[in-house]
């Protein structure tokens, strides 16, 4: 994992502050950790193997020290909540809950079964409900920050997408409820929506490991090219930084121009 650079924003961004990442042993949110990492802050990611979360912490260490792999389903609210109690103990008051926990795969609405119609929602919707709920009462208040990684589908009705689309215009609504409600105790609740990314799990997925098709897929995006992982972590880092201080309750694309150019046929979002 690599992180932008050289980067527009100061070193030691966010020296002093926790960040809690679900889903953070891979892809986008991995790339969120070690940007966090190598700005100052104390960091622990989440995700449902242990392995994985253990090797996903070694590399975040190459960015910074104080760094905690923990195991929870979140969408299991009891082991998500012990887990962020555990994260609280070691390394204090939440500064910054980044939802990055999703799953998602193409099929068409005829070809998914109401199980993994379900699955998708209870990872992407539930478990981000779950992980807010669980993190309000340790969030840092005034001053904490809740990001959670949507899509383009979660705007953009996208062909083999029914489950993920519906699971993804959620989280948004989430986002826009939470940032009514928590906005008096001076939580910020923001989103970002990426399109495709490349080298993740997801790009792999959704192109079918094709590198024809995923040159098609980057030939309908307004700039010619998907997006890094190096570039989305440095979007977080600017809206859970003091420099983004009012943007508070917005859903804000990361995708190229891809959604508003009107492509809705190629699930190319996730990470």
């Amino acid at each position: 994992m690599t992180t932008s650079n050289p980067s527009v924003l100061r070193d030691g961004l966010l020296a002093g502050k926790s960040a809690f990442i679900t889903g953070g042993t891979s892809g986008i949110n991995l790339g969120i950790a070690c940007r966090f990492a190598q700005a100052g802050a104390r960091v622990t990611i989440l995700g449902r193997n242990p392995e994985k979360a253990q090797r996903a912490a070694d590399e975040v260490r190459k960015f910074g020290p104080d760094v905690l792999a923990l195991t929870a389903d979140v969408r299991d609210y009891a082991a998500l909540d012990a887990a962020i109690r555990t994260s609280v103990e070691k390394h204090g008051p939440i500064d910054i809950l980044i939802n990055g926990a999703a799953g998602n795969f193409p099929a068409p609405a005829v070809g998914i079964s109401a199980n993994g119609f379900k699955a998708v929602v209870d990872i992407d919707l539930l478990g981000t409900f779950n992980a807010c709920r669980a993190a309000f009462e340790h969030l840092r208040k005034p001053g904490a920050n809740v990001l959670s990684i949507s899509a383009t589908q979660g705007s953009v009705p996208t062909l083999a997408q029914v489950h993920a689309c519906s699971a993804k215009a959620g989280v948004e609504m989430l986002t826009r409820v939470l940032a009514l409600e928590w906005g008096p105790a001076g939580v910020r609740v923001n989103a970002i929506a990426p399109g495709g990314v490349e080298d993740t799990e997801g790009m792999r997925r959704l192109s079918g490991g094709s590198e024809e098709s995923r040159k098609k897929g980057a030939e309908t995006v307004p700039l010619k090219r998907f997006t890094t992982c190096a570039e989305l972590a440095e979007v977080v880092l600017f809206l859970v930084s003091p420099a983004a201080a009012y943007i508070h309750g917005a859903v804000i694309p990361v995708d190229g121009g891809h959604a508003i150019a009107g492509f809705g046929t190629l699930p190319m979002g996730g990470g």
